[in-house]
């Protein structure tokens, strides 16, 4: 089977091929040539995730491939910090500015909590994926969400990862996501829950 996962961020790419078994093939936009940049326009992820897959879908249907595309999935991410209303959310990639840029925005977000107790926060993955396995049918729409609660460290931690990973602590664990081996976080990010609800669907 093989899926269409809209993205080029080779991080995400590769968190969730090592979460899908390997029967199914899962392609970036790259790889099936698309190469416009999809505005997020939406004000919610769930916006966002069905903005970015729908595209994807449409692109697909006037662009015939010698590929079998058995669906589309897209997620949209948000890290949500209650202390600060749930900033920064939809505009988790482009808190500090308009231009995705990971350490600016870990930076903001230890500087906002520089002075807070609370220092609570999680992140929420929504899943867009569409398909057409039964050709029979109309194209069907669904969503999931992964969540995983903890907190934002007092300053950066490990090298790994990306985005807000160095800051990120998971509940139950004394580590940022960016000092836990990729294993580890692949079985409880927020991500990776997301895809494992994904997986059960498609299974």
């Amino acid at each position: 089977m093989t899926l269409v996962f809209a993205t080029n961020n080779a991080h995400k790419l590769e968190e969730v091929r090592q979460i899908l078994p390997s029967a199914y093939v899962v392609l970036s936009l790259k790889d099936i040539g698309f190469l416009s940049e999809i505005e997020e326009t939406g004000d919610t992820l769930q916006a966002n995730s069905l903005l970015k897959a729908q595209t994807v879908w449409d692109w697909i249907s006037t662009h015939p491939s010698d590929k079998q595309i058995d669906g589309v999935f897209a997620d949209d991410t948000g890290l949500e910090i209650p202390v600060l209303n749930n900033e920064p959310g939809v505009r988790t990639a482009r808190w500090a500015g308009d231009e995705h840029n990971d350490a600016a925005n870990r930076q903001k977000a230890l500087t906002l909590l520089k002075d807070k107790n609370d220092r609570k926060a999680h992140f929420r993955t929504i899943i867009t994926l569409i398909s057409r396995f039964d050709l029979n049918k109309d194209i069907m729409i669904e969503q999931m969400e992964g969540r995983v609660d903890g907190c934002i460290a007092d300053k950066e931690y490990g090298n790994k990862g990306f985005g807000y990973d160095s800051v990120f602590i998971p509940d139950g664990y004394q580590y940022t996501f960016a000092q836990l081996p990729a294993e580890v976080k692949n079985s409880i990010s927020h991500r990776a829950r997301a895809v494992e609800k994904l997986k059960k669907r498609l299974l």
